[in-house]
């Protein structure tokens, strides 16, 4: 049974060669009325580039908080915006994420993966999420947002709660309520005080003679926040679970370390690390032969389009570090809503997996692991390794 609401259903351990099916047969399949899921590469993109037929402002989770009745009033995340509103918005703070920007601050962060690393006991057994992937990610937003380092900590349970209120789960309120609180009182200090960082940029921001509130600095700040760490974290170990599995391509680009940034794309492939959005149809239309009506769901299983034959080849279900980076895979979505922070995610994953290789000479896994139970992310909560440090 196809369930996309189902966090169980994309841990199933045929759910890839699920996929495939669905990509061949029907891949644009209603599964319940009103409901389809999306398999397609092309789909995937013509859908995510055509904000006029398919919008953002009813829901892009799957388990979207804000399509349930009683759902909560609050601010919207730039997420879930459409045309001219997400655009005027993501010019706020495009600036501090564009490739050159982000180039600068790539000393900082060779600077914290190192630290990250030599932290660690490289000839023990490693927990690669919570030893390497968590802390880099959450220390590099922090510092962007002007977090203080004391409260650095707190910023991965309270990054976990917020994906877990967009499953409407509600054992995450509790946090959640504390990191909206904590941000307010952020935005607050930052009124008062001013700062260097990018939320005093936002402070200072004018739309059009429209400053943004404190409950849209709040959102805002939380979509920075869980966008900047956790799509880098499940990317980071997810990495390491690939070349763990492969440890040829491991030695290989060992030998050939400027061939770390094509690696790094195809870990985004083959992780997808945010695995399914959605959108809502605007209008009565057909996509791929198939009938979608004005207010279907359309679910696009980014995990499927990165994985398409169509697109990747007759080896799309394979991993390879070497594989061409053309075409570009959807890991970080596609169109407008193409992910904002996708440059400093690709710059944390090289940096780290340049430092880490050139202290291992392998990886293995140590223990089963476990994966992230999610209809948002796909990685790991635990993943224990064990790395074979350089003579």
């Amino acid at each position: 049974m196809i369930d996309p609401h189902d966090p169980d259903w994309y841990l199933a351990p045929d759910h890839y060669e699920v996929l495939a099916r669905l990509r061949a047969e029907e891949p644009v399949f209603e599964y319940k009325p009103g409901h389809h899921v999306v398999s397609r590469y092309d789909d995937i993109r013509a859908i995510s580039r055509d904000p006029e037929h398919f919008v953002n402002g009813r829901g892009v989770l799957v388990n979207d908080p804000m399509r349930s009745t009683n759902a909560p009033p609050v601010a919207p995340s730039m997420l879930q915006m459409d045309p001219p509103q997400h655009s005027q918005y993501r010019q706020l703070v495009s600036r501090a994420f564009t490739p050159r920007a982000v180039r600068s601050l790539e000393g900082r962060v060779r600077e914290l993966a190192r630290r990250t690393l030599d932290r660690i006991d490289l000839s023990g057994d490693v927990d690669v999420v919570a030893d390497v992937a968590v802390p880099l990610p959450v220390t590099v937003i922090a510092e962007l947002l002007g977090i203080p380092e004391e409260v650095h900590n707190d910023f991965r349970r309270w990054s976990d709660a917020a994906i877990a209120a967009g499953e409407n789960d509600p054992s995450a309120m509790l946090e959640t309520i504390e990191l909206f609180e904590y941000l307010g009182s952020h935005v607050d200090d930052t009124r008062e005080r001013g700062g260097d960082h990018l939320v005093a940029r936002l402070v200072e921001a004018d739309l059009d003679g429209y400053r943004l509130t404190r409950a849209e600095l709040q959102m805002f700040c939380v979509t920075l926040l869980v966008a900047g760490n956790e799509t880098t974290r499940h990317l980071i170990s997810g990495g390491v679970r690939a070349l763990a599995d492969h440890p040829d391509q491991l030695v290989a680009l060992r030998a050939r370390p400027e061939l770390i940034p094509g690696a790094v794309e195809e870990m985004l492939r083959w992780t997808t690390p945010v695995q399914a959005f959605a959108r809502t149809a605007a209008s009565d239309l057909m996509l791929h032969d198939q009938p979608v009506h004005e207010g279907d769901y359309l679910i696009m299983l980014y995990a499927s389009g990165n994985r398409d034959e169509s697109a990747f080849g007759p080896a799309a279900g394979a991993f390879d570090a070497l594989r061409p980076s053309d075409p570009a895979h959807v890991a970080f979505g596609f169109g407008q809503h193409l992910c904002l922070g996708a440059s400093l995610a690709r710059i944390e994953a090289r940096v780290l997996f340049e430092e880490l290789l050139a202290r291992v000479d392998g990886v293995a896994l140590a223990g089963a692991g476990r994966p992230t139970r999610s209809t948002i992310m796909h990685g790991w909560i635990e993943l224990p390794v064990r790395f074979s440090p350089t003579v």
